[in-house]
């Protein structure tokens, strides 16, 4: 099997943010994600917040703004900010590519199932994991 091209199974995966993989990694959820405030936010929110209360601000305040999501972003970069939008819903390959295409202005080739399984499979930064079943 090839571990470069999802299989049908593969595309229907679910994926989201992993919080628990941050802690497990060294790493701070909260440190990344603050990087993502729109200018109004970072002014206006205390530093210290939950993972929670960060993930509600960014999608009701940060993701409407225009440039949250833009082509010239890395694509992992702009799915990670897909999952911020959407509140860390699960998302298939299939839906987060048609989302991440509506938000680059209908690019489909860097938001195809192959590319998006690819750079999530071997994602080391973001915490970007399948759901398990």
């Amino acid at each position: 099997m090839d571990k470069e091209k999802p299989n049908a199974d593969q595309v229907r995966q679910c994926w989201f943010i992993d919080l628990d993989w941050y802690q497990q990694n060294n790493r701070s959820f909260l440190t990344l994600a603050q990087r993502c405030l729109c200018p109004k936010c970072c002014e206006q929110l205390p530093r210290e917040m939950s993972a929670a209360d960060l993930l509600t601000n960014i999608k009701e305040c940060c993701s409407k703004t225009p440039d949250f999501i833009t082509s010239e972003l890395p694509v992992l970069e702009s799915i990670f900010r897909l999952f911020l939008a959407n509140g860390n819903q699960p998302l298939d390959l299939e839906k987060l590519g048609g989302q991440l295409s509506e938000w680059q202005g209908g690019d489909t080739y860097r938001t195809s199932p192959e590319i998006s399984y690819r750079l999530l499979n071997s994602d080391r930064y973001y915490g970007l994991r399948q759901v398990e079943d």
